[in-house]
């Protein structure tokens, strides 16, 4: 598989505080594959998503996105913690609200905004306003709305941590699904460990100050996987170690 992520030397600081939050971290994505980073608090884990997303600027290294220039769709889809839907939009609305400034006709953004509808679950939900939506459907809203813009790289902010446990591991097994169907790229941040096994083919340990990969662990297990299974507590146990 090609490397779509490469990142080489990234480091970062706060202002003028001359001790970095992270140094040296150098960092491959392939195509196709879902990595979580895990960390403790402060540990500089969605400052390193924002740099990658270009919201944030490093203080030093190198962030390359090896992908083809395209103007039907974005080089990065993101999702943060609280799906952040505007208001004053409906659910579809809001969906097609990342296609504005794509080279896409009236019909192709509309079958954009039913294709990730449909695979997000939310037909019956579509015409609602955000007030009127769970946190659960909410959150499905953000990720339909970063996979509608057919994005070569997938960036997840923690963004089950704000919802109920029954309704995380249903948010993540349609995650899984959605990824499966769509081939998509994923970097998955998260504090915990347990998702990140559940979910991903690699977790990537932030520990330290300054912090740098602690570890590189590979999750070599078949899906679907299951919840508390001695294979996945096995992992989170050396995992945790890390930390």
């Amino acid at each position: 598989m090609a490397s779509i992520l490469n990142i080489e030397g990234l480091s970062y600081h706060y202002g003028d505080n001359p001790k970095p939050v992270f140094a040296n971290l150098d960092l491959k994505i392939e195509e196709g594959e879902f990595v979580a980073v895990v960390g403790g608090s402060g540990v500089g884990k969605s400052t390193l998503l924002r740099c990658v997303a270009g919201l944030t600027e490093s203080s030093g290294g190198n962030i390359a996105l090896n992908v083809e220039e395209n103007e039907t769709r974005r080089s990065r889809g993101l999702v943060f913690q609280d799906g952040r839907l505007m208001p004053w939009r409906t659910l579809r609305s809001n969906i097609a609200y990342g296609l504005q400034g794509l080279k896409l006709t009236k019909e192709q953004k509309q079958q954009r905004v039913d294709e990730v509808i449909k695979l997000a679950r939310l037909d019956d939900l579509a015409d609602r306003w955000p007030h009127q939506l769970s946190g659960g459907q909410v959150q499905r809203g953000g990720i339909a709305r970063a996979l509608a813009v057919h994005p070569h790289l997938l960036l997840m902010d923690e963004p089950f941590s704000a919802v109920d446990a029954i309704t995380r591991h249903h948010l993540q097994d349609q995650l899984l699904s959605i990824c499966e169907q769509m081939h998509e790229t994923v970097m998955f941040i998260t504090h915990d460990i347990e998702e990140a096994i559940y979910l991903a083919d690699r977790v990537i340990v932030l520990a330290g100050s300054p912090a740098t990969i602690a570890l590189d662990q590979y999750i070599d297990l078949p899906r679907p996987r299951r919840r508390g299974s001695d294979e996945l507590q096995q992992l989170a146990h050396q995992i945790a170690q890390a930390l």
